[in-house]
């Protein structure tokens, strides 16, 4: 990778964002999904969860434009209903199982649904309500053909975003302990009966112990792409995996107009997933540019660093790293062994100095450094927020949203 190159910056951005739909007393809403049709809204595990599916963008400025619209239009539709969207990842209170529809895809989707009643079974209902945001990239082919030289384009591009893959697996944690906004969840995801605001000392608790993983650390081959699909279908061929898509770690590899492993192997790599980003209750759309536009910096950034062999250990502690840093208290925090505030800052004053000729990038990294030395992280402000009365706040902030 180039710094120097015109098209560095350039890319496709594009965001998948989960959101509950609540009523006005902040229940899960009992209605159909209302955008039946809409490839722009979808519904993950049930039928109350809804998925907003932005376009591919020139920037993250225009992706966050796309998303704003999108937000904008699904609040008026559920106005005409009455109901809202619950920006925490961490959702409202349950009264039972019964308050979680599994989403009713019918006809040729219905395979959908009969892939989630198998989840349901697996990880419980409860656990499949947690929701976030993805965040889809991919580098420009013109900037990809200019490193390609006389390389064949799709395996240098498939190399290229598996040498990603890797780095980015090894410090998922980054994102996560700089982004992590839901310390606070109501007790009744606990249980029946249970109610009130509660806190398990986690930052963000999808990516911590309690939140979606598999039930073992999948160990795959990172040999090569082919390799790597080998050893994902592996696990399905044994069953210990429904499907690929119930990979749960915080990165994919994503091909185009497909999301299996034969489209990945079929047609190469078109873009990386981040899947580690909380719903953040601090943004009306639940996510601010500023961390979208630090994600592509340090994708950037990560492209540059050396190759080198991601082993079972470096994957298991991988893992470790991720849940360690959605953990709340940061002093007591440790990464691979040390001090997570010096990890962190070792890594964001090195992306500082290959950046240092590029004035945005600095500004959007000392951004970053400021949440970690001045201990501004958004699970702070979160948990000063609604430690108090999580269930009562955060209908306020869906309500205010929907004004706004």
């Amino acid at each position: 990778m180039n710094l120097n190159s015109k098209y560095i910056f350039d890319g496709h951005f594009g965001l998948e964002r989960e959101t509950l739909r609540v009523t006005a007393d902040g229940s899960l809403a009992e209605t159909p999904h209302p955008f039946i049709g809409d490839e722009r809204l979808d519904r993950d595990f049930c039928e109350n969860q809804l998925e907003l599916i932005t376009p591919a963008c020139g920037s993250v400025d225009e992706l966050m434009r796309e998303l704003a619209a999108l937000d904008g239009y699904v609040k008026e539709t559920l106005k005409k209903s009455g109901e809202y969207l619950w920006l925490c990842s961490n959702p409202p209170h349950i009264n039972s199982d019964g308050d979680i529809p599994i989403a009713d895809f019918r006809g040729e989707q219905e395979f959908k649904h009969a892939y989630r009643v198998k989840l349901e079974k697996r990880y419980g209902k409860r656990l499949m309500l947690y929701s976030g945001t993805h965040f889809n990239f991919s580098f420009s082919d013109e900037l990809l053909r200019s490193l390609c030289g006389a390389s064949d384009f799709k395996e240098f591009k498939n190399a290229l975003y598996f040498r990603l893959l890797k780095q980015v697996s090894r410090m998922s944690w980054l994102l996560t302990l700089l982004t992590a906004a839901s310390p606070v969840y109501d007790l009744s995801l606990d249980g029946d009966g249970l109610s009130g605001s509660g806190f398990d000392g986690y930052a963000s608790m999808r990516g911590g112990d309690r939140g979606y993983w598999n039930k073992f650390v999948p160990i795959l081959d990172y040999a090569d792409l082919d390799a790597y699909i080998k050893s994902v279908n592996g696990y399905v061929d044994r069953g210990l995996l429904f499907s690929a898509g119930e990979l749960y770690l915080p990165v994919r590899l994503k091909p185009h107009n497909g999301s299996d492993t034969d489209s990945l192997a079929k047609n190469g790599v078109d873009h990386i997933e981040l899947r580690m980003f909380d719903l953040n209750p601090l943004s009306p759309v639940g996510i601010f540019g500023g961390d979208l536009e630090f994600a592509h910096y340090f994708l950037i950034y990560l492209s540059l660093l050396p190759d080198f062999d991601f082993t079972p250990e470096l994957q298991e502690t991988a893992v470790k790293n991720h849940k360690a840093a959605s953990r709340y208290d940061l002093d007591d925090m440790t990464i691979n062994g040390h001090s997570a505030k010096d990890e962190a800052l070792d890594i964001l004053d090195d992306m500082r100095a290959h950046f240092k000729t590029h004035k945005r990038v600095t500004d959007i990294i000392d951004i970053q450094r400021d949440k970690i030395i001045n201990n501004e992280r958004y699970c702070v402000k979160v948990y000063e927020l609604l430690s108090r009365d999580f269930q009562g706040e955060m209908l306020d902030i869906a309500k205010s949203a929907m004004c706004g």
